[in-house]
């Protein structure tokens, strides 16, 4: 169960239409695919998606990072020493999305040598998570439509609306519509990705306070400390904390400093592993926590059902987990499908699903 080689390959997938949102936009799936592989010829698979809007991290920089460094430090490790292989890695600041497919195609590659699902390795709560989709600016009527479409194909039935636009009528207007044309059955929570200033998150959300919102997040910056605090003190629903709550020290800071009142965990930048500590945090303060995306295909798309249905407190809500469809096509052998707006895990060892070479051949960008 030793680690003989981790490699980290680049490959792009356009995107059906550029996805947009406060911090940035993004028109490919620039993304890295991490292999582990062991000396019992296991191989265990993860994705990493840059976002350099919000952590920083370009592709080459995660390509970088790990044949440089973690490479070096993680090979001749067994699979179960993660301790040691968080040690060495944390040694490097920044860099969570490489340092999470790190880490989930270590889990990957154990579930496979113990022929055992990582969910069943984590928790195994359940099989199952319900899908919230999530809805990128444009105008009322365009992001009426999109939401139709996924309730009526797929049966998804909550929705987050992607906010942090000026003047903020932009948005109170869509999230209106929304509810006008979609009704009760359905629903809707906002993220303004720290678009907004306090006082126009204020604003905001006492213009929507009659719209049954679930949750409001990240609509202020987080630096913004005393404005934030104001904020989320005057807010009647949960403000969950996203990217301000990368680590559990961060959740921990966010929750006790007034800054936050919920959590959003995604596997993208936090690994299995870190991503059970934050879990663990949020069960045991009585947070709501929801599991996000970071515009993942399917492979990470995968990665959130399976450490989202581990756990009771993770499962509860829907998961950000439909983004790929927003991809004009991906690198699995079998695709996901949302069925009855569920994802449900695949059976078999690890995360469950397999990589086709030949699609693998053609969309990657190091040959």
């Amino acid at each position: 169960m030793k680690i003989t080689r981790i490699e980290a390959i680049p490959f792009a997938i356009p995107y059906r239409k550029p996805l947009k949102f406060a911090s940035g936009e993004v028109h490919a799936a620039e993304h890295v695919l991490v292999r582990v592989h062991t000396d019992d010829g296991v191989v265990g698979v993860a994705e990493a998606p840059p976002r350099p809007f919000t952590y920083g991290e370009t592709q080459t920089g995660i390509i970088t990072v790990i044949d440089r460094i973690f490479a070096p430090q993680l090979t001749g490790l067994s699979l179960l020493e993660r301790e040691t292989m968080h040690a060495r890695m944390h040694r490097t600041v920044g860099n969570p999305a490489a340092k999470a497919a790190v880490d989930m195609a270590v889990w990957d590659a154990l579930g496979r040598t113990l022929d055992t699902g990582v969910t069943e390795l984590l928790g195994g709560y359940t099989d199952r998570m319900r899908v919230s989709h999530m809805l990128g600016f444009d105008e009322p009527a365009a992001m009426v439509a999109e939401a139709e479409r996924m309730r009526d194909r797929y049966g998804i039935t909550t929705f987050k609306v992607k906010v942090g636009r000026r003047p903020v009528s932009l948005d109170t207007a869509v999230v209106r519509a929304l509810r006008e044309e979609l009704g009760d059955d359905v629903e809707l929570y906002v993220d303004g990705n720290r678009g907004w200033t306090p006082a126009e998150s204020a604003a905001a959300m006492r213009q929507m306070a009659d719209l049954g919102l679930l949750f409001a997040e990240e609509l202020c910056p987080a630096d913004d400390v005393l404005g934030r605090r104001w904020l989320v003190s005057q807010l009647d629903v949960p403000f969950i904390a996203d990217e301000s709550a990368v680590t559990a020290a961060d959740v921990t800071r966010e929750i006790l400093g007034g800054s936050a009142t919920a959590i959003n965990i995604k596997v993208a930048r936090s690994g299995f592993t870190l991503a059970q500590r934050a879990h663990h945090l949020a069960e045991g303060l009585g947070l709501e926590a929801v599991m996000g995306n970071q515009v993942d295909g399917q492979l990470g798309s995968m990665c959130t059902v399976v450490f989202g249905s581990a756990f009771a407190l993770t499962s509860r809500r829907a998961g950000e987990l439909s983004n790929f469809l927003d991809m004009t096509d991906d690198l699995l052998t079998e695709p996901l499908q949302i069925t009855g707006g569920e994802l449900t895990i695949r059976p078999g060892a690890g995360i469950g699903v397999e990589i086709d070479p030949d699609k693998l051949a053609h969309y990657r960008q190091d040959v």
